[in-house]
């Protein structure tokens, strides 16, 4: 089956070649321009309450019977139907009860039936669309707050009539709205079935957070904050007193730690180096501790004998990697990224230029 004939484009979830790092930065790129064209960014992000459990049985084969070839709909159909659950309480069990909705999750065709259930997902030409797997991100920008809030609750009313026509329901107060801007205010108030839509600050998305002047202060600060909990769950692997040969414990740090700061690395390596300083005290002190060195070892030595880039080093790698898979990347939404933007009037990092 070839993905591209009914997979739409803004879909990135359960993918080749796809990511969440190109996700997020097709959504960094659209709110850094709002930025530096002073305008205001409204943005939705949307919790789909059980949203692989929810998928309808009817509406799923309706849409295999319509979009696919005729002998997948016999064969899936038999896949879905007459699948019973029970439920078991210490000795006691209750009657089987037939499931008519959701995909088995933990198999192969799961994320391939959602993915397909919510192929049509309305769009609108005033706003962005963005979506991996369940997690949908609907962006907007205008230079009158007012008409950015319209916009967006335009699309929203769409999503709304497709919820309710394919029998699926969104979490109205874990979904959040926020306002990406430089500017003084905020957008008005969006709601989606007549609940209105919390607004927040910062949001979480994909595990990366993103703050209202997308400065990722906040997500450097959790990552932080998740970096000491995690190294003080193990810290009897890798402290002074650990008896583990230094291979391993260097080890430990690669695999278990390291990735905590590396993810999405390729977008908020691009902040002030008074933040990247944050996450590079922390390796430092982390490598001074494994290898129990005195006062007078410097951290260069440190890095230089034990193999461990720097964070700026990283940076640069992964960004340029990055980069060198976008120039090649079947999704057309991802070469409007590789394209300059000329005369830019702040004075702050994109995701490129630490490859200039």
């Amino acid at each position: 089956m070839n993905p591209r004939d009914w997979i739409p484009h803004h879909q990135f979830g359960f993918r080749q070649a796809h990511s969440t790092a190109q996700h997020c930065h097709r959504i960094t790129d659209t709110i850094n321009k709002a930025l530096e064209d002073q305008k205001y960014c409204a943005a939705v992000f949307l919790d789909v309450s059980q949203a692989f459990d929810k998928v309808w049985h009817p509406g799923l084969l309706f849409k295999i019977k319509k979009t696919l070839p005729s002998w997948y709909y016999n064969l899936l159909k038999s896949y879905l139907q007459d699948r019973h659950f029970v439920t078991k309480f210490n000795n006691e069990t209750s009657s089987r009860f037939p499931i008519r909705s959701g995909v088995p999750q933990g198999s192969i065709l799961g994320p391939l039936l959602y993915t397909h259930y919510t192929s049509d997902l309305p769009t609108s030409r005033k706003t962005t669309l963005s979506t991996f797997a369940d997690d949908t991100a609907i962006f907007t920008t205008h230079s009158d707050s007012t008409t950015a809030s319209v916009n967006l609750q335009g699309h929203l009313y769409k999503i709304e009539k497709w919820l309710q026509k394919w029998k699926m329901k969104v979490n109205e107060t874990k979904s959040s709205h926020i306002t990406f801007t430089l500017r003084k205010g905020q957008c008005p108030p969006v709601c989606i079935n007549q609940t209105v839509i919390p607004h927040v600050e910062t949001v979480k998305y994909l595990g990366l957070h993103f703050d209202r002047t997308l400065t990722w202060k906040e997500h450097i600060a959790m990552k932080r904050k998740q970096l000491d909990h995690k190294t003080r769950e193990i810290k009897w692997f890798i402290g002074k007193n650990s008896p583990l040969s230094l291979e391993n414990e260097l080890l430990i740090y690669k695999t278990i730690l390291k990735p905590v700061w590396t993810y999405g690395i390729e977008l908020w390596g691009c902040v002030n180096k008074s933040n990247i300083a944050i996450m590079q005290r922390y390796q430092s002190k982390l490598l001074r501790t494994i290898t129990n060195a005195p006062w007078y070892v410097t951290n260069h030595t440190l890095h230089t004998d034990l193999h461990i880039p720097y964070i700026h080093t990283v940076i640069h790698d992964r960004i340029n990697k990055h980069r060198t898979t976008l120039a090649s990347h079947p999704n057309p939404l991802m070469e409007p990224l590789l394209q300059p933007t000329h005369n830019r009037r702040l004075q702050r990092r994109w995701t490129f230029d630490w490859t200039d």
